[in-house]
């Protein structure tokens, strides 16, 4: 059998990295890419650990692949889940070969070679090494910048998971964002568990110096960066949005309540009224600044009256897009110890009434397009329709176009707005 591998990405736009890590990695050791696990001598499942029953989801998926070792292929677990569960997943799926956490995808080989069945915990020396990242798009470079969290948020996983916060040097990110561009990546995006808590640990430079820095390296068309905490939304992070035009006007800001004393159970460290004033505060300084956000349902202790909050919130903000969970109790957090989350039923109702209004609030927000030309990045043709080109604005919307087939990826074009479908604009270049 030869070296090819088949590899599942369950989550985030880190997860979405990672496997950019792994694969990356492999094809330098001789493997390649497949399509289907049944043609892979190597199977790769990269998992998510921020939903309730997510390791469940994992060693079902596993249990599917278990056919697979029949034929002689190898089975790897990578991600949350791996970091999650460690030796546990050995015991209870003894087939699986080697189990490897995301603090560790720099030691694959420990992995590959059997020195090492299971890799996980956080070494001092990740081993980031972004000459070999496998990157998907000819447009658009994900950078990783700050690792881990410190927020400790009673309802999140992701310090133990990913670890506290370790920033990478201000010299090494702008050196991969560089080397990005010259390859052809004209979009940059920064990534971070709290991208906006990087602080170099070398020069002491902040998110604001690092972003600033991107913004103007020779031939960089846009810069957008993810996730941001609004305790973390500096005065002058958002004066540098403002001046640099190479910065996007679109900011994911994730609220997860709009109830102060749900939010304080949360440990979020700001309330209703401060995300109000740094949203009204980034919309004075920057007018068109498109937002988007989380929310959770459901938390323990939520009330009909804090529901309510949440729903007067999102009217407010008017937020352009909305991620939106119920409450998922995680192993080892904090709000196991503040009680049952609401019942399943409720949780489910107001969800349902989250997306009502999102859905509402959208469509007047994308009619709003009609008639207008916007500046698009062209990213390639539609994978729904070949005949249709595809981009996305500044502000983040997906812009479905008739024009040039030839256009080079990443070239900026006006695109007039015929009309919005459901999440998407429609349009003529």
């Amino acid at each position: 059998m030869d070296n090819t591998f088949y590899i599942e990405t369950w989550g985030c736009q880190m997860n979405d990295l990672d496997t950019q890590r792994i694969s990356g990695q492999l094809k330098l050791r001789g493997y390649r890419r497949v399509e289907n696990p049944s043609d892979a001598s190597l199977l790769m499942l990269n998992t998510c650990s921020i939903r309730e029953k997510s390791e469940h989801k994992v060693f079902t998926r596993l249990g599917q692949l278990r056919t697979e070792k029949a034929r002689g292929a190898r089975i790897g677990v990578s991600g949350c889940v791996a970091q999650q569960e460690g030796e546990a997943i050995i015991k209870r799926a003894p087939y699986v070969d080697f189990v490897i956490g995301p603090g560790s995808i720099g030691y694959l080989d420990e992995a590959l070679e059997g020195r090492q069945r299971v890799v996980i915990g956080f070494p001092e020396d990740r081993r980031y090494d972004f000459l070999s990242l496998d990157r998907p798009s000819a447009t658009r470079a994900q950078i990783t910048v700050v690792e881990g969290c410190n927020k400790n948020c009673t309802f999140c996983i992701v310090p133990t998971t990913r670890g506290r916060e370790v920033s990478r040097t201000f010299a090494s990110v702008l050196e991969e964002a560089a080397h990005a561009v010259s390859s052809g990546r004209v979009e940059l995006e920064l990534l971070g568990q709290t991208v906006n808590a990087y602080r170099c640990p070398a020069g002491g430079q902040d998110f604001a110096d690092l972003l600033g820095a991107v913004a103007v390296i020779p031939g960089v068309r846009r810069v957008r960066f993810m996730t941001s905490h609004p305790a973390e939304m500096s005065a002058r992070l958002i004066d540098v949005m403002r001046e640099q035009p190479t910065v996007s006007r679109y900011l994911h800001l994730p609220v997860q309540s709009g109830s102060s004393a749900v939010l304080r159970r949360m440990k979020r460290l700001y309330t209703r009224e401060r995300y109000l004033e740094i949203i009204a505060s980034i919309r004075s300084s920057i007018p068109g600044m498109q937002f988007s956000t989380d929310v959770i349902v459901g938390f323990p202790g939520e009330t009909d009256a804090d529901f309510q909050q949440t729903l007067s919130l999102m009217a407010t903000v008017r937020f352009g897009s909305l991620f939106a969970f119920k409450y998922s109790p995680r192993p080892g957090t904090a709000a196991l110890r503040l009680g049952a989350p609401v019942s399943d039923a409720v949780a489910s109702d107001r969800l349902a009434q989250v997306f009502a209004l999102q859905e509402s609030v959208q469509q007047e927000i994308l009619q709003g397009y009609t008639g207008k030309t916007v500046e698009v990045m062209h990213e390639g043709f539609s994978k729904h329709d070949p005949s249709i080109l595809t981009g996305r604005t500044d502000d983040n919307w997906t812009v479905n176009y008739s024009g040039d087939p030839s256009t080079p990826p990443g070239t900026m074009l006006p695109v007039r707005i015929a009309e919005a479908r459901h999440y998407t604009l429609r349009g003529e270049a």
